[in-house]
């Protein structure tokens, strides 16, 4: 593979997440490069271009180095337990439909080997939000939820306490107000001010039929 920026998955961990990133570099010859650059130590298992390109730079067996500090319910070596995939893209523009549907068939191909569930395919705010922004309010979740490759939330009850279910479904534990922006960030990108009865209502039904872990207490 192209990269030489990964290692061996530790602990014997298998993939069970798969977190998508945008590179925000301007050109996907610029993301590659510095994807595969050993000084800068990071990569990704896959890049896909704009204009769908699909490029392995890592083999999915392999731990690549794209998710850095965070968690995802009781997994705190995100690292070892997920695949990471780079969509070229600089963090402020929309993902053109040829990257999307490449995205669209890696997605189903990665999630089929490993067998991951739909819950299990993250953004790298949801594992991060008080780091990261990618794949950011421009990318269509939505659609990814509705062919079964992520998921989308219905109304819950808008009376539940906003962060306890944000960390049932997945999120670290982190202050409310950080939990709130990564969760409207990918789940309602147009909303803005305090948190909403709407806010409560999506989290608790994403916490009710997704908990995280199967619904076991964190260590």
């Amino acid at each position: 593979m192209p990269s030489p920026n990964y290692g061996e998955r530790r602990g014997g961990a298998r993939p069970d997440l798969v977190v998508i990133h945008y590179t925000a570099m301007p050109t996907v010859e610029e993301a590659r490069a510095r994807l595969c650059d050993p000084e800068a130590e990071v990569s990704a298992h896959w890049l896909i271009a704009e204009d769908g390109a699909v490029e392995q730079l890592v083999e999915e067996a392999c731990r690549a180095w794209h998710a850095g500090a965070g968690a995802w319910g009781a997994v705190r070596d995100v690292n070892s337990r997920s695949i990471g995939i780079e969509l070229a893209n600089p963090g402020d523009t929309p993902f053109p439909e040829p990257q999307m549907a490449a995205l669209e068939r890696l997605l189903a191909a990665v999630m089929a080997r490993w067998s991951i569930p739909a819950e299990r395919v993250i953004g790298h705010s949801d594992m991060a939000p008080d780091r990261k922004g990618d794949p950011g309010p421009r990318f269509d979740w939505r659609r990814l939820a509705l062919q079964g490759l992520s998921v989308w939330p219905g109304a819950g009850d808008d009376t539940a306490d906003f962060a306890t279910s944000a960390r049932g479904f997945g999120y670290p534990d982190l202050a409310p107000e950080a939990l709130l922006a990564a969760f409207r960030l990918r789940f309602r990108p147009r909303a803005s001010g305090p948190e909403a009865p709407e806010d409560r209502a999506m989290m608790a039904d994403l916490a009710a039929r997704f908990p995280v872990d199967g619904g076991r207490t964190r260590a």
